[in-house]
């Protein structure tokens, strides 16, 4: 029986190379859910938004030095980080990397004094919308409702002790 292999777990700088496959599968994904360019989606937000003096991180998974997932945040308020650019290579889906994608970035946000996570995704990825319900995040729009309808689909999560809890007034 053979172990699956090791992931590595960095804090890169948007320049950073190993980046590119990331950017440029999200760029890829969303043009063909979309039909439209989205790269400039991509760069809505300056580089120095994802690094620690902007309150912001990026981070990679990676297996044998290669990145397999990754994903950001950025400073959304003094209390919430937004995550952004949440992404699985796509010849290693289904493994389970987002989720921990999700929760190293969870971690790394409570580490630096964030008590809340805030993200929004396309009406045009369950798999996103998913992946976000199966972690704990509320939605703040209609389940029920046609997604097409409500546009970007906005979810929230708590950070502490109690995953989930909004804090005490």
């Amino acid at each position: 029986m053979t172990s699956a292999p090791e992931l590595t777990v960095v804090q890169v700088l948007v320049s950073d190379p190993r980046v590119r496959p990331l950017l440029r599968e999200l760029g890829d994904e969303y043009s063909r859910r979309y039909g439209r360019d989205a790269h400039a989606e991509i760069s809505r937000y300056p580089d120095e938004e994802f690094t620690a003096p902007h309150g912001g991180v990026l981070l990679l998974l990676l297996e044998r030095g290669q990145p397999v997932a990754g994903g950001a945040f950025r400073r959304y308020d003094a209390a919430t980080a937004e995550l952004k650019r949440i992404w699985t290579h796509s010849a290693h889906r289904r493994r389970g990397l987002a989720r921990r994608v999700v929760a190293e970035l969870e971690r790394e946000a409570a580490g630096r004094g964030y008590r809340r996570v805030y993200l929004t995704t396309g009406p045009r990825q369950p798999e996103a919308r998913g992946l976000y319900l199966a972690t704990g995040y509320t939605p703040l729009f209609d389940t029920e409702a046609d997604p097409e309808t409500i546009g970007p689909l906005p979810f929230e999560k708590y950070l502490g002790k109690h995953l989930g809890e909004a804090p005490k007034q």
